[in-house]
């Protein structure tokens, strides 16, 4: 059962946590974490991509000359796709790209994730982090002692107000409840602060 360090926001010891080998000691799945990052990546794509078939070019439908005797290659409009400024064939057109990925897929990449954080040594879990001011730098006084590195997750359970306000604004900081960590936003990453409660919420719903 793996073990990590439990602080608080001072960054004074205060015990140690063990935590489920089942969620946070599970064997990492590379495959599975691909599939989860990929299917969360296309679900963030707008698809508002659209090109002009030859029926939207701008443009005149007339014949621009008689079929026969003219020596030319026969040709009907100058909205034709093979002329400059024509229609495009078959180009990219608004779609929804976003597709559905199996839930003990998604749990599963969730684990693999969770468990590569712990044995990289990037899981800091914190006994409470309830602020008592929502003040970015009160957020980023009590972040300095963790040495945390280029970018931060903050997960915490539960409706914390001042936290989420507080991380908002400091780049390279993220702020999640425990409900919508993902796989993606783990990997993202490089150092994850979690609550205790998060963690055992977290446990509570990954667990096999």
């Amino acid at each position: 059962m793996p073990k990590v360090d439990l602080w608080n926001l001072k960054h004074e010891k205060v015990g140690e946590l063990d935590l489920n080998s089942e969620v946070f000691g599970a064997e990492v799945n590379q495959a599975l974490l691909y599939e989860a990052v990929r299917h969360h990546l296309a679900g963030l794509r707008a698809g508002t991509h659209s090109t002009k078939t030859r029926d939207r070019v701008a443009g005149s439908g007339k014949k621009l000359w008689k079929q026969k005797g003219t020596g030319r290659a026969r040709m009907g409009s100058i909205r034709s796709p093979i002329w400059r400024h024509g229609g495009t064939v078959h180009g990219p057109q608004p779609r929804d790209y976003s597709y559905r990925l199996n839930k003990k897929m998604i749990a599963g990449a969730l684990r693999s994730a969770l468990s590569d954080k712990v044995a990289g040594n990037q899981l800091a879990v914190v006994e409470s982090l309830a602020l008592d001011s929502h003040k970015t730098r009160d957020f980023r006084a009590a972040l300095k002692p963790f040495e945390a590195k280029r970018t931060v997750l903050v997960v915490d359970s539960g409706d914390n107000r001042n936290l989420m306000l507080g991380t908002r604004n400091m780049k390279g900081v993220e702020f999640r409840h425990s409900k919508q960590v993902n796989a993606y936003d783990l990997l993202l990453h490089d150092t994850v602060i979690m609550s205790q409660a998060a963690v055992r919420n977290l446990e509570e719903a990954l667990a096999l």
